[in-house]
């Protein structure tokens, strides 16, 4: 192994241990829940060590420095976009990301819409909710949110896979059992052309808890790679 790596390697056998541990406890030995490598100011270098040892799914939170980045993954990786994306940045990823998971109103729904049409594509979503109503935060408030998914459903050239949140730092289980509720009641009831599956949430300090409510995916930025080099 590498010893500039040494740290990610230990990184990664403690999150494999905690996901393993939160899954027993929350009775959910079974279950897929996927992990993203969030890459915001590391390294492609240290990104391609991590997809090597099994991350291959990786969250990029800034279109410019996606770009600047991109040609130097490995070419097994799968990138979603997981930031706030403007509508007029959407035409620089929409032919190059598996998934937009931050989309946060009908207006940005509409713009990738109407990229995708043009590229003949269908661009799988995830409608964020602003599930603590924090004015630092976008997404749908938790009450405009049913409208929200079946207007966006509706458009051609995207599909609806689920929720992703980002709650408030403290008391995040609270807002994690709401965002549970949320979730199992949209896909109780999806709309047509939608395909509901996924739930979003849980990050570097609040993962194991997440499990306990149901998500899916948990996002992985500093528990994976450390301390985050804001000088980037």
């Amino acid at each position: 192994m590498n010893n500039e790596f040494e740290d990610i390697s230990e990184n990664i056998k403690r999150i494999r241990f905690n996901m393993e541990e939160a899954k027993v406890k929350a009775g959910r030995e079974n279950d897929d829940i996927k992990i993203m490598a969030v890459t915001k100011t590391v390294p492609a270098e240290r990104v391609n060590f991590a997809v090597s040892q099994g991350f291959e799914l990786l969250g990029e939170n800034r279109v410019q420095e996606y770009l600047s980045k991109k040609e130097e993954y490995a070419k097994n990786a799968q990138v979603q976009f997981i930031g706030h994306l403007q509508s007029n940045k959407v035409k620089y990823i929409i032919d190059s990301v598996t998934m937009i998971q931050s989309v946060d109103s009908t207006d940005l729904a509409r713009e990738i819409s109407a990229r995708a049409v043009k590229q003949g594509r269908v661009t799988d979503i995830l409608c964020e909710v602003n599930i603590g109503g924090e004015a630092s935060k976008s997404g749908f408030s938790p009450e405009a949110l049913k409208e929200g998914i079946y207007e966006i459903s509706e458009l051609p050239g995207v599909r609806v896979c689920g929720l992703m949140t980002i709650p408030p730092p403290s008391e995040s289980c609270i807002y994690f059992e709401k965002m549970q509720r949320l979730f199992e009641d949209m896909k109780a009831a999806p709309p047509e052309n939608s395909a509901i599956s996924l739930l979003s949430m849980g990050m570097s300090a609040d993962y194991a808890e997440a499990v306990k409510f149901g998500t899916g995916m948990v996002r992985l930025g500093s528990a994976l790679f450390g301390a985050r080099n804001y000088s980037v």
